[in-house]
């Protein structure tokens, strides 16, 4: 969602805050803009648009020199993407500027109040009349900003995360947070303030991730935190251990392809020191205190978003077979609304590439009020989720730039199927002579995947006769069943075109009145015990001259016969089989929107870290 930059100390702030804004463009967004405190005084710049075209309106207005700055991207909620619109807002008398990520829900409220006070408003953001909720406290209570900002957070309902700067004190930055990411960089007599580490990286490796309801000072060089209710705390400083290469391209044309061409490194490291198949070892140091409640538990819930969510519908079929443990998978933002049943017994894994998903973070805290263990699965360490669990893994898949998620599927994958096998193991649903043989296969994964990339170029070439196609329809059974609604995901969502997936039987229920020869329909279609079923499926498809693409187990003849493209992926596990099948379909999504001209790694309308509802 919206971005935010900041920095304080001896350098050129506006060189830093734009480098800053175009390391967090894959957040998504739609216009930006900086505020700058300069001899002239307090001076705001913004525009629709990219990061590059608020560079070019920059470049017009002569030298801005300036040691303070905050910058922000905009991912629109309330008003429509423009230049009055992006960020930062001014107060009425232009001393304050403020930048702000989140969605305040009582603004309509409090801006009927504003405006009965002779406010006047510029934008229809919500941001603007939070900017000037905090003008009028400060006006009539005669106190501080600082204080102004604390007596307003407790009047605000919603999430935010905010920096103010104020033209009387032009060496001081004040933020805070409740629900949306805010981390301070610290460096040597500076401050650097962003969304995450991207664009603080590069500078210093000595970062403090602000907690909900916590308030930020900096000034004179000095930092203090405080809560809203006015207590000091002692912030933890952590080290942070990404490497600015890892946030660059590399040479590949696209972050995404390159985090696609990553997935042998992000599993296998996903599995570095927790899996050791020679010994039949495998350990998760974030169940140890927790493996009793997980192996006794009466029920796993599983609450996710999006790519997240697939994820976890492969875990119901892990956490099911492996350990005989009934699995509910649950839409976050569904089941935080609809007053579900969860009680002390259960345990509820959330899974969440950024960790700062709202709605995730949402279902937490229910499921939390009410007794139940959590357990986080992210990428991103020190993120709001890994704080408000009780305890979870690390995917270690390193930073996932692009938009649509790849490596993070299947390192989340990777997480869960160790859970999986752990939990069978201890209870005693996995034979040790199974627990090692899977272990075994498990660990071969990274290499067969490296394999599975070799087909890029075969990709690329049927990529190019389906490009202009309007619909596809993704079919899997079994554990491909919730690859076929990934592969789906990926190609609407960075290719525009309309897809579906579905359990290849439930094509006979509604589906299959849509296909006829202009009709592309992916199954995944690997050796399993759906195999015959599916076989059924791809002839049903056939007799209607549907154009078939199959992804098969390496070696198959039945459906090559049958198909008009055949995708080839390793033998492996069955249980293991999403690991591999989801890679071509992840490299066809990728080529369909190049060869459609669609920005891959920023589709429209998407942001990678979702922390509004």
């Amino acid at each position: 969602m919206c971005g935010i930059v900041a920095y304080v100390g001896q350098k050129e702030a506006l060189p830093i805050i734009i480098k800053g804004l175009k390391r967090l463009e894959y957040r998504g967004y739609d216009s930006a803009g900086v505020a700058l405190i300069d001899q002239e005084g307090l001076n705001v710049y913004k525009k629709k648009g990219k990061v590059s075209e608020l560079e070019n309106h920059l470049t017009d207005k002569g030298t801005l020199s300036s040691t303070i700055g905050i910058g922000h991207t905009r991912w629109a909620t309330h008003g429509e993407p423009n230049d009055v619109n992006a960020h930062p807002h001014y107060s009425s008398n232009e001393k304050f500027a403020m930048i702000h990520n989140g969605i305040i829900e009582n603004y309509d409220v409090l801006k009927t109040d504003l405006k009965n006070k002779g406010y006047v408003f510029q934008s229809d953001t919500d941001s603007e009349v939070f900017m000037k909720f905090i003008e009028d406290i400060h006006k009539n209570n005669d106190c501080s900003l600082e204080e102004a900002v604390r007596l307003a957070l407790h009047k605000v309902v919603g999430a935010y995360a905010i920096v103010i700067m104020n033209i009387e004190e032009p060496d001081t930055l004040i933020a805070a947070r409740k629900g949306s990411p805010l981390v301070i960089g610290v460096g040597k007599g500076e401050y650097f303030l962003a969304s995450d580490a991207t664009p603080i990286i590069e500078y210093t490796n000595q970062v403090i991730y602000l907690d909900d309801y916590e308030i930020a000072v900096i000034r004179n060089g000095s930092l203090q935190i405080k809560t809203i209710e006015n207590v000091e705390t002692n912030p933890y400083i952590n080290k942070l251990e990404m490497e600015l290469e890892a946030i660059e391209k590399g040479g590949y044309e696209h972050f995404m392809l390159k985090e696609i061409y990553e997935q042998p490194r992000s599993i296998a490291d996903c599995m570095r020191g927790r899996l050791d198949a020679k010994n039949g070892r495998l350990v998760l140091g974030g169940l140890r205190d927790y493996m009793n409640k997980f192996q006794n538990a009466d029920r796993i819930i599983i609450t996710a978003c999006g790519t997240s969510w697939h994820a976890g519908l492969v875990a119901e079929y892990l956490f099911e077979e492996f350990a005989r443990i009934p699995v509910e998978v649950e839409y976050a933002s569904e089941f935080r609304y609809r007053n579900p049943v969860v009680n002390e017994k259960d345990f509820v894994i959330a899974i969440s590439q950024s960790g700062e998903t709202a709605d995730t973070l949402a279902a937490i805290e229910l499921a939390k009020s009410k007794g139940a263990t959590i357990f986080g699965v992210c990428n991103v360490v020190g993120s709001s989720i890994a704080r408000a669990t009780h305890a979870g893994s690390y995917t270690h898949a390193g930073p996932e730039i692009g938009v649509a998620s790849t490596k993070a599927f299947t390192a989340q994958i990777s997480v869960l199927t160790m859970m999986a096998l752990m939990l069978g193991y201890q209870r005693g649903t996995l034979t040790e002579s199974k627990y090692v043989q899977l272990l075994n296969e498990l660990e071969k994964i990274p290499s067969k995947v490296e394999e599975t990339l070799q087909m890029n170029p075969h990709i690329e070439e049927i990529s190019a006769e389906y490009k202009d196609a309007r619909n596809f329809l993704y079919l899997g059974r079994g554990y491909n069943f919730p690859v076929a609604l990934e592969g789906a995901l990926k190609l609407k969502e960075i290719s525009y075109i309309h897809a579906e997936g579905y359990p290849a039987a439930e094509m006979k229920h509604g589906p299959i009145a849509l296909i006829d020869e202009e009709m592309p329909v992916v199954f995944i279609a690997t050796k399993d015990n759906s195999y015959e079923k599916v076989v059924s499926n791809i002839q049903e498809v056939k007799a209607r001259k549907g154009k078939i693409i199959a992804v098969v187990t390496e070696g198959d003849t039945t459906v090559k016969s049958m198909a008009d493209h055949v995708l080839e992926i390793p033998d492996t596990a069955e249980a293991f089989v999403p690991l591999l099948s989801v890679i071509p379909l992840q490299i066809l999504s990728y080529h369909i929107a190049v060869m459609r001209g669609c920005n891959v790694d920023q589709p429209r309308n998407l942001a990678k870290s979702v922390t509004v509802e």
